[in-house]
């Protein structure tokens, strides 16, 4: 094979691999975007067991971006942690929920209505959940964040309130 022929081919074979890697990402946003439930299905389980362990390692310490949630089980009653982003605002924190109401985190929380949030090297414990209107909390959001929300269609965020303001 010359020269000529074997970059060809590698040109070829790159532009596959991009090819298949635009059309993935592709119907990633627009699953999530448009809640197509077998595509939010395969990505929260994609993170429940490749992402979030490895990203547990670190969350919640300080200097890294995600937080985690301490929150007891409906049924269990037994307790769990899962990393999440979180918001600080002015009473407390909000999560956007780029799956909806339906993890079974969220569903605990409500539940309870109590968990403690890990950031940054503190806990906070935490109170009164209710699922707010991404369009409720956006005053409380980065402008960044907004936007990646909005591409994603994130309609819903869970706001909670420091339990230290008179709630717990």
């Amino acid at each position: 094979m010359s020269v000529r022929a074997s970059a060809r081919a590698a040109g070829l074979v790159v532009g596959v691999v991009a090819g298949i890697a635009v059309v993935l990402v592709s119907v990633l946003i627009a699953g999530m975007r448009w809640k197509v439930p077998p595509v939010i299905d395969a990505v929260r389980r994609m993170n429940r067991f490749l992402t979030n362990p490895r990203v547990m390692r670190t969350a919640g310490s300080a200097g890294t971006q995600t937080s985690v949630i301490r929150h007891t089980g409906r049924t269990s009653g037994r307790t769990y942690e899962t990393p999440v982003d979180v918001i600080a605002t002015a009473d407390g924190f909000v999560i956007a929920l780029p799956y909806g109401t339906r993890a079974d985190w969220v569903r605990n929380v409500l539940a309870a209505g109590s968990a403690t949030i890990v950031s940054q090297g503190e806990s906070v414990d935490v109170a009164a959940p209710i699922i707010a209107a991404t369009a409720e909390v956006a005053g409380q959001l980065p402008a960044r964040t907004l936007r990646t929300l909005s591409l994603f269609g994130v309609t819903e965020c869970l706001h909670l309130q420091r339990a230290t303001d008179g709630l717990g």
